[in-house]
Parts: structure tokens; C-alpha cells; sequence
């Protein structure tokens, strides 16, 4: 169906999903309570406006032959190739650049960890702990996947607030959500600046971690998982 929309039409629906939609579902707040269906209706903005940038130009064919054979049209086949080509290497680009940016940090980090981190005394041995006075928790994915704690995480938190802070952060690290996150970047890095939503990419990160609140809510409860978020924000805070 895509292909046979008209080209102009292709054109306007990749600007409308690649730079208006994503500002107008930005401030939809309500997005929040179904986390889950908000991130799939993202994927399918972000889908929609690749597969409309990339259709557009061979959309354009047909009006530009003159309903004609294409052998002869080696101009016009050259132009949707440029075109259409500059769409999926900007893609391609973004993908090479985000992906090798992410992967080096998280290598480096995971090294760091390892060397400067305690066991996780008694825990699974991917949870690391790192000498800090302030509750802090975090995760890094990857093949080599840990769960970072503080020492003042384990000192201030109750039993039942850090297996909500274990179980929100190996939410993440079980259902690969950097990689979803990943995803969403490349999108918007390929994009061109001026159309770029930072907004939108933030309020992605914001369903992410609400959906790993939901599991830490499911195994610990919402009281406990409420204190431990708030001890970690507001370790995090005392940081910046």
C-alpha cells in the first residue's frame, strides 16, 4: 500500500512521523500507564517514517517514465537510487556510530567495575559493589551483564527495597531493553538535526524504566518499590 501512495504523500508522512507526530505523542502523559502499547505505537512512528523516506523515491518512478520501459531510464534510476540510498546510509551510519559509541563505553565501564568492585556478597555474581556512601544502583548490558550497587545502597536500603532495586535493574538486562533504547537512538541520530525530537527520546527512556518499575512493583510491591526509588534519586541527585 505504502508504494502506491504518491510521492509527495510519502514525503509529507515521513516529515509528519519523523518530526510532528513524535512531538504531539511526547506530551501525551497518559502514554505512561500502558508502557508496553505506548513503546510498540513508538516503534511504529519510527518504522513508518523509515519505510516512507525510503519509498518515496521509487514511488516517483511512475511519474517520471511516462509510463515508458526503465531500460532507457538510467538517469531516473540513478537519481531513486541516490536518493533512496542516502535514506539507508544515513541509517547504516547511525547505526555504525551509535552502536560502536555504546558498545566501547560499556566495555570500559564492565573492565572498571570488575576491577574497583566487591562481590556481590552472597548475591549472583553479576551484581558488583562499589565503595560509595550514597544509594546508587545501575546496570550494564551486554553478553557480560552487571547489576552496580553501592555500599550505601546495601547499608540504607531495607531487604525488601533492594530486591526491588535487583529486580528493576535485571528487568532491564533481561528484556534487552538497551537494545530497544538502541534502536530509538539510531532513529533519531539518522534523522536530519533540524527535525530531531529530543523530547521524544526522552520520553522513551521514561517508558523503559516504567516498565521495569512494574516488575520491581510485581515482586517486592509498590511501598517498598516506591522508598527504593527515591533513595537512589535522591543518591543520584546529591551526585550532580
Amino acid at each position: 500500500m505504502i508504494a502506491a501512495m504518491p510521492p509527495l504523500a510519502l514525503v509529507v508522512l515521513a516529515l509528519l512521523m519523523g518530526g510532528v507526530w513524535p512531538r504531539l505523542m511526547a506530551r501525551q502523559t497518559r502514554f505512561r500507564y500502558t508502557p508496553q502499547a505506548a513503546l510498540l505505537a513508538w516503534q511504529a512512528v519510527s518504522l513508518g517514517a523509515i519505510i516512507s523516506a525510503l519509498a518515496a523515491a521509487p514511488a516517483a518512478i511512475p511519474s517520471f517514465s511516462g509510463g515508458r520501459g526503465l531500460g532507457d531510464q538510467w538517469v531516473l534510476l540513478a537519481l531513486v537510487c541516490l536518493v533512496s540510498g542516502a535514506v539507508l546510509i544515513s541509517l547504516l551510519v547511525s547505526g555504525h556510530r551509535v552502536g560502536t559509541r555504546l558498545r566501547a563505553l560499556r566495555d570500559d565501564h564492565l573492565a572498571l567495575v570488575d576491577l574497583i568492585g566487591a562481590d556481590g556478597q552472597g548475591r549472583d555474581r553479576s551484581v558488583r559493589v562499589l565503595e560509595h556512601p550514597l544509594p546508587t544502583a545501575y546496570c550494564i548490558p551486554g553478553r557480560r551483564s552487571r547489576v552496580v550497587l553501592s555500599q550505601g545502597t546495601l547499608e540504607q536500603l531495607s531487604t525488601a527495597e533492594l530486591d526491588a532495586v535487583l529486580a528493576h535493574e535485571r528487568a532491564h538486562l533481561q528484556a534487552r531493553h538497551d537494545l530497544l533504547l538502541e534502536f530509538f537512538t539510531v532513529v533519531h541520530e539518522a534523522v536530519p538535526a533540524p527535525l530531531r525530537v529530543p523530547v521524544a527520546l526522552d520520553e522513551v527512556r521514561l517508558l523503559i524504566e516504567v516498565l521495569a518499575d512494574r516488575v520491581a512493583i510485581r515482586e517486592a510491591g509498590a511501598v517498598h518499590t516506591a522508598r527504593a526509588l527515591f533513595a537512589v534519586a535522591a543518591g543520584r541527585a546529591l551526585t550532580k
